[in-house]
């Protein structure tokens, strides 16, 4: 049969693995859930790209028609032909309209990325992805008779479901998405009960995928537990694919509590936000928090901060945006003196560059609680790198250098409390900075520079312990200063135990230079009043001289130097000149006046 010959794919795969043909009864089996990730894995979708995945749909559209005979006219016109149920000999005719809808979906996709910076295209987009519920609805007749199994049946109404309330949840109907996406689910719930355990993960992640769009109609309803749910998967997401999107629906669904917030207050001046971007991130920043509080694991709690830092930049942006005609901003871009007091809006621009500063210190030291207990010496988890040194030192000078720049911000560089607090804390990070860099020396033996960097901890330590004594809010700090006491004792212990390992180590040379033997390489005739035996004077060529001998100083020969010649006066030749001269003269005019004549 055609169907058992397959097609070739870019990729060298081939495409008919997915689908089976029972010989005796001529009944199809189609996984298209199977076909769709695996079409959408190998051809752009991991990493995005929905244009590159458009092309391949339309490549293997073509080669499937090609490979049927079954084409849509010829070169010169189009005579579009439908597929019915009497053509379908092939299970490859199902395919067609399968990967028409997914070339539409990708479109619109595609389209809709682009609609960020261009709104006219979301009208385009919602026509692709009509379209793509057009083919998806003639993929689910056609599946709809006995040529197809039950499987393939159920799995061509969870698809023609999905698109539809793709579509459904860009036109913001969202009881019908809801409606669309909740059999979806219940559809590929159930096929996961009855597959094996490698289909059983792709169908629940599918749901898994479905899932957050589910809560955002649930909220946009009326669901007020909705937004949590949304916020507790966006908790456990992690850095994948989905945190994207659930950051997405996250940042819509704040919109309409961004209203409630029109002026923030910071160091005693409060300034009105204008911006919507500005107060959507806002109200994620007052949630951060909490969501690193109760996310699980390294991954979710770095993803949520580079989440937050993201839309922290964003907000810079549109404010600089909006400060292109404020002078003083201007000047202060260009590092000039400004003139007269910060604008409301200037003010928090350096609001949000203080927030960016501070959370990505918090970054930072979570990344190091992390990477501490993979150190040398230590429980390094099973399948984690060993941490050097030098990466907490890295770490621990990206925290010094926010801190060094935030009492720089402007409006604030009069507020000497959070001058000297950020320096305080700065001394703190110095200290557990040198610490690991004694460390380092430690770790390559080199005892002098590690006791004298161990001795410099105690010192920035002890500086510290009494700066965040003095300070104002010295209770917010607390958890610092506990650490500092740990590291002063940690680090006085390891300073006298690099003093004892340098001693061993100095002992241990000393006996090993005690049997070392230092051959003596002069000459015999320079040593002829030290009695040694030498077994080199009884064979091969015996060092009796030097030779050849060495080059020795010798008295130069002298040199003279007329000076009376300088005193010596020479003979005047004036006369002798002056005869010449005039001699020359008369010949000449004898000359020229012969001359003249005879012409």
């Amino acid at each position: 049969m055609a169907a058992e010959e397959g097609l070739v794919a870019d990729d060298g795969t081939n495409c008919s693995e997915n689908t089976e043909v029972s010989q005796e009864t001529n009944i199809f089996t189609v996984e298209v859930l199977q076909i769709v990730k695996e079409a959408q894995q190998q051809h752009g979708l991991r990493h995005g790209d929905f244009q590159r995945y458009r092309g391949y749909c339309s490549r293997r559209i073509k080669r499937i028609r090609k490979s049927l005979h079954f084409p849509q006219g010829d070169k010169r016109r189009v005579h579009p032909k439908k597929i019915n149920i009497d053509v379908i000999k092939d299970v490859r005719y199902i395919q067609l309209p399968l990967f028409s809808a997914e070339r539409a979906w990708a479109y619109g996709m595609q389209l809709k990325s682009e609609a960020n910076t261009e709104p006219r295209k979301k009208f385009h987009m919602m026509s692709r992805l009509k379209k793509a519920v057009q083919y998806a609805e003639e993929l689910f007749s056609l599946c709809e008779h006995d040529k197809c199994d039950a499987r393939t049946k159920l799995e061509a109404q969870a698809y023609r479901n999905y698109i539809r309330g793709s579509l459904e949840f860009e036109l913001e109907k969202w009881q019908s998405a809801i409606e669309s996406y909740s059999s979806v689910k219940k559809i590929y719930e159930s096929l996961a009960k009855a597959v094996t355990e490698e289909q059983q993960t792709m169908y629940l992640q599918r749901v898994g995928e479905i899932e957050p769009n589910i809560r955002y109609c649930a909220y946009n309803i009326g669901d007020e537990n909705a937004l949590s749910e949304l916020m507790e998967m966006r908790r456990t997401a992690g850095g994948d694919f989905m945190s994207g999107e659930l950051d997405t629906l996250l940042s819509q669904t704040r919109e309409k509590q961004s209203a409630t917030l029109s002026e923030v207050t910071w160091q005693g001046r409060t300034v009105a936000v204008k911006s919507e971007p500005v107060r959507l991130f806002l109200l994620n920043l007052q949630e951060s928090a909490q969501e690193v509080e109760r996310a699980e694991g390294l991954d979710n709690k770095i993803s949520i901060y580079e989440s937050l830092l993201k839309q922290c930049i964003d907000a810079q942006q549109v404010l600089r945006d909006s400060l292109q005609d404020d002078q003083n901003f201007k000047l202060a871009q260009r590092g000039q003196p400004m003139e007269g007091k910060v604008s409301n809006q200037h003010y928090l621009h350096s609001y949000l560059a203080y927030i960016k500063h501070t959370k990505t210190i918090e970054r930072n030291l979570v990344l190091i609680d992390s990477m501490k207990c993979n150190l040398p010496g230590g429980q390094v988890e099973e399948g984690k790198k060993i941490t050097k040194p030098q990466d907490l030192v890295r770490l621990y000078d990206i925290i010094i250098q926010n801190l060094g720049e935030i009492p720089n911000l402007h409006g604030i560089e009069d507020d000497e409390s959070l001058q000297q607090e950020m320096q305080t804390r700065a001394l703190g990070f110095k200290a557990f900075k040198c610490f690991y860099i004694a460390h380092s020396y430690a770790g390559a033996k080199k005892w002098k520079e590690a006791i004298g960097l161990y001795a410099r901890v105690l010192e920035y330590t002890r500086e510290a312990s009494q700066q965040y004594k003095k300070l104002d809010r010295a209770a917010i700090y607390k958890g610092e200063q506990s650490a500092l006491s740990d590291l002063a004792q940690e680090a006085d212990s390891l300073k006298y135990s690099c003093h004892a390992s340098s001693i061993l180590d100095t002992d241990t040379l000393t006996d090993q230079m005690a049997h070392v033997s230092i051959a003596n390489n002069k000459p015999l005739s320079e040593r002829l009043d030290q009695y040694l035996e030498d077994s080199s004077l009884l064979k091969g060529k015996a060092k009796l001289v030097q030779f050849p001998p060495d080059f020795k100083a010798i008295p130069s020969r002298p040199l003279f130097f007329d000076l009376a010649l300088n005193h010596v006066e020479m003979p005047g030749l004036e006369h002798k000149i002056e005869q010449k001269k005039a001699a020359g003269g008369i010949t000449g005019a004898i000359k020229g006046w012969f001359w003249g004549q005879k012409k």
